[in-house]
């Protein structure tokens, strides 16, 4: 699908937002890495946890906290399979995440390079560099195949 190959720490996103879809959450996987290795992963887990904070880079931010006990994570890499929303973006910001990776932009909910733009706002603490696209094709794929059957 994709015209280029996926990078590995991508795949394994991807990997994880179909565990979410498999688990009847909507498909968004991602993961935290720091030195080519992966310290945290996540995926979206709502509904299963009763908590509207349980998004798949919030889970990933947490694990990689965790895993280096620290709660900045600078110098870390954080690979999504759709652009954060404004909680996440947030969480991305505090966390000082050196690098953003997401594959499929959401102009509904996405907050980085659509709707609020928290990285742009000149109170951010903290920018990121960002890069989108990698995957794009194959995350866009799992959102529409989630929400298609729902329909």
């Amino acid at each position: 699908m994709s015209r280029w190959p996926i990078p590995d720490p991508m795949q394994r996103a991807l990997a994880l937002a179909q565990e979410a879809a498999d688990a009847g959450e909507v498909p968004i996987g991602a993961v935290v890495v720091r030195d080519g290795a992966i310290v945290g992963e996540g995926r979206n887990a709502p509904r299963a946890a009763h908590d509207p904070t349980a998004h798949a880079e919030i889970a990933a931010i947490r694990a990689a906290a965790s895993a280096l006990g620290d709660e900045r994570l600078a110098g870390c890499e954080l690979w999504v399979t759709l652009e954060p929303c404004a909680m996440c973006a947030g969480a991305i910001v505090h966390a000082r995440i050196a690098r953003l990776y997401y594959a499929a932009p959401d102009p509904k909910g996405g907050a980085v390079e659509h709707g609020a733009r928290v990285f742009d706002h000149p109170q951010s603490l903290h920018r990121p560099e960002v890069y989108s696209g990698m995957g794009e094709a194959e995350a866009a794929n799992l959102l529409r195949a989630f929400f298609r059957e729902r329909r």
